[in-house]
């Protein structure tokens, strides 16, 4: 499955080709907070985060979450995700619980796919 490395803009027709070479209506994606890009696709969540990390990126940095292309609004992401268990970080559970994460994810991913 394909993977990949968004850093200026993508379109939601390009992320929609994405859910449908994966897994129909969702996407992968695992977003750099800190760089202000993403990784969409691949099979699991640890595929992208370890593409970001061969590619400069931090781990503290690298959330998962899944985007539903076809839904609108507070259903277009999911912020779920096995590589967000990070009980260090304040995060104890597959989603995020960290209202500045999520925030910046979807500030993020809203600059990054052009609706």
């Amino acid at each position: 499955m394909e993977i990949k490395i968004i850093k200026n803009k993508i379109s939601l027709a390009e992320v929609k080709e994405l859910a449908l070479n994966n897994y129909g209506d969702m996407v992968k994606a695992v977003v750099d907070i800190e760089q202000k890009i993403t990784a969409i696709g691949g099979e699991f969540h640890a595929d992208a985060e370890k593409l970001l990390l061969e590619n400069g990126s931090r781990q503290e940095d690298l959330w998962g979450i899944n985007i539903y292309p076809d839904k609108k609004s507070a259903e277009f992401i999911e912020y779920n995700s096995l590589i967000n268990i990070r009980p260090k970080a304040g995060n104890r559970k597959i989603d995020i619980e960290i209202p500045e994460i999520r925030e910046k994810i979807k500030n993020i991913i809203n600059e990054i796919i052009q609706l």
